[in-house]
């Protein structure tokens, strides 16, 4: 029997020998490699959080004590020892365990926290609230050098540095890597202490001098900060810790687990917030993760994959680039997952990465505008969310010319609820001067891509899918902004948003054989509302929008508004997505369960034209939350 199907929570690791937890890190990386390698997900930084988590579950007792993820896609290791290692194998896929923790599949997470930077703010949180409650419990972060790229952390970090009595540990996952390599100050100070010649006597002496105390308190403390003070000029500045005022322990082999349970002893035993230093190699014990170069296996993604709209997006902005000796280009952490390593490849003094810090990369592209250059920003959809008041107040409101190009906008997927872009096209609505466009396919990326750099005055936004670009849709006419796709009748105008225009070719097609006269339009750029559409409408029995976005405050509501104001009486009918969580699943999936196909369309609009003359077309939906309600 493997030792990993004696484990069935946490305590289990606590009778465990030393030869047993070393079989047992062995098997965990071979249960990752092969069920990651089929399901697809987050190999490189599981493989290198084996024996922090083993360490980790060992020193403290989940769920007592709070083991908080930071972004969470490093929690594997920890779902296989808190008793879902014999579901392990649905891992992200439809009613199987998620990609990140989930308070919904075991009562060891207590956040599903997907976003970066976020960890040491719940934790300050919740340690604040057990010792308010007097409850004698110990809260746990684990956060990567990337995420402290991030100003989120630091913001927690200072004031977790102010109360000095909290029981809190912070984990600082050291790897050199977000998604790739880890950028700015922090990264360069963290990788001196690692590029030491002296950092292996280092860990050693460290260890060794845990492993004689026989006991924990002051003395111990002493002794760790003696060695701390004492290599600190040798080898590296290690004081930005201590001048926040938090005691730091470090650092420590990160796969060396009997080292770690030394440190978190200690730090758990001090009694106030505490830094654990551990310095681990992502993708560590699978060789061919270690040697990948570009990211350690950070993602596995299916070989052979077909051109996506990243792909295509990359392939254009290159072109721009040699044409454009202004335009650059900025990523938070995102490099590759982007599309923007071949820009950067092409031209490195053009390129800038910040790190996790979403807010910092607007508004530093809103200075790269008002120094004469144009900026594109590439970020995944649900990002944006974070900078939503960078983008207001830092770019809009200079008209400062930047394009935001918004990957994995609508359903994403298998990386679950916080990663579906669903909020961009509404939030993004409400802010004066922006342009947004949604292309429907991989030509118009690059035709819309073109435009936006174009704009110098105002913000530009590109928001595209994730995964294979849809066929090219070629237009059969235009009228001012607007391609018309299909054009058979005018019963209903079905305007197909972004990536929903080939399903609203299909929603054509289907009504066409039941009678009705329909017209297809896309309108590229669906912010503002274009003049031609709203008159458009009034040619209609109905006009009917599908988007990839939240229908509170989307394009179609938008689009009403609009339709309204110019005293136009058309019915309206809105096809988004319902403003709920959307569980992971494959997108197809989670399309036909939100309704948003063909099929669904078809039938629920047949049902909209059939009733007699029209009258039902205004009656609320007694469903309430469908997406077809207005």
């Amino acid at each position: 029997m493997r030792v990993l199907e004696t484990v069935g929570g946490p305590a289990d690791l606590k009778k465990l020998t030393d030869q047993q937890l070393t079989d047992l890190a062995a098997e965990i990386r071979d249960v990752l490699v092969e069920t990651v390698s089929r399901t697809g997900g987050h190999l490189g930084p599981n493989l290198g959080m084996v024996e922090i988590t083993l360490a980790m579950h060992r020193v403290f007792d989940s769920p007592r004590d709070r083991l908080v993820f930071d972004v969470g896609h490093q929690a594997y290791v920890h779902k296989l020892v808190t008793g879902r290692a014999a579901r392990f194998d649905t891992l992200r896929q439809q009613g199987g365990l998620s990609g990140y923790p989930s308070h919904t599949e075991s009562e060891h997470d207590i956040i599903e926290n997907s976003h970066a930077s976020t960890a040491l703010s719940y934790a300050d949180g919740l340690a604040k609230a057990y010792r308010l409650n007097k409850e004698d419990r110990h809260v746990v972060a684990l956060i990567g050098d990337g995420g402290l790229t991030g100003g989120m952390a630091w913001e927690a970090l200072n004031n977790i540095a102010a109360a000095k009595d909290l029981k809190l540990v912070i984990i600082v996952n050291d790897n050199g890597r977000s998604y790739s390599d880890t950028v700015g100050g922090l990264a360069t100070h963290l990788t001196t202490l690692r590029t030491n010649p002296r950092y292996e006597k280092v860990l050693d002496l460290i260890k060794k001098n845990l492993g004689r105390t026989p006991y924990v308190g002051p003395p111990m403390y002493e002794v760790l900060h003696g060695i701390k003070k004492g290599l600190k000029d040798m080898l590296a500045p290690q004081g930005m810790f201590e001048d926040l005022g938090l005691k730091y322990v470090g650092p420590v082999a990160g796969h060396d687990r009997e080292a770690m349970e030394d440190a978190l002893r200690s730090a758990k035993a001090f009694g106030g917030p505490v830094i654990v230093h551990a310095v681990t190699k992502k993708g560590f014990g699978y060789l061919a993760a270690e040697q990948d170069e570009e990211d350690n296996f950070h993602q596995i993604r299916p070989a052979n994959k077909p051109r996506g709209w990243t792909d295509v997006f990359s392939d254009e902005l290159v072109k721009i680039g040699h044409r454009r000796p202004d335009v650059v280009a900025v990523t938070a952490a995102m490099l590759h997952p982007t599309g923007l390593a071949r820009f950067a490849d092409e031209f490195p003094d053009r390129t800038f990465d910040v790190g996790i810090a979403e807010q910092h990369a607007v508004t530093s592209a809103a200075g790269l505008a008002m120094g004469g250059l144009h900026p594109v920003v590439a970020i995944y959809a649900t990002f944006l969310n974070r900078a939503f008041d960078q983008v207001l107040m830092d770019v809009a409101l200079h008209k400062c010319g930047v394009t935001f190009a918004l990957d994995r906008a609508g359903i994403t997927g298998d990386d679950g609820p916080s990663h579906n872009g669903m909020w961009d096209m509404s939030i993004l609505q409400v802010v004066p001067g922006l342009r947004l466009a949604a292309p429907r396919d991989g030509k118009r990326v690059q035709e819309l891509l073109n435009e936006a750099v174009e704009v110098d005055d105002a913000p530009t936004v590109l928001r595209y899918s994730k995964g294979e670009v849809c066929p090219d849709i070629e237009a059969i006419d235009r009228i001012g902004q607007l391609d018309v796709l299909q054009r058979t009748g005018n019963d209903v105008l079905l305007v197909g948003i972004g990536a929903m225009a080939a399903t609203a070719m299909d929603v054509a097609d289907r009504l066409e054989a039941h009678g009705f006269g329909v017209t297809v339009v896309d309108p590229r750029w669906v912010k503002p509302v274009a003049p031609e559409l709203v008159a458009l409408a009034a040619d209609f029995k109905l006009v009917v929008t599908i988007e990839d976005n939240g229908r509170a405050g989307g394009c179609g509501s938008m689009i009403a508004q609009a339709v309204r104001d110019a005293g136009i009486e058309t019915p309206i009918r809105d096809f988004g997505i319902p403003q709920e969580f959307l569980q992971h699943a494959k997108r197809p999936v989670v399309l036909q369960e939100i309704g948003l196909t063909g099929q669904e369309l078809a039938r629920e609009i047949t049902e909209l034209l059939s009733e007699h003359h029209g009258d039902a077309l205004d009656t609320p939906d007694p469903a309430g939350d469908r997406p077809g309600n207005a």
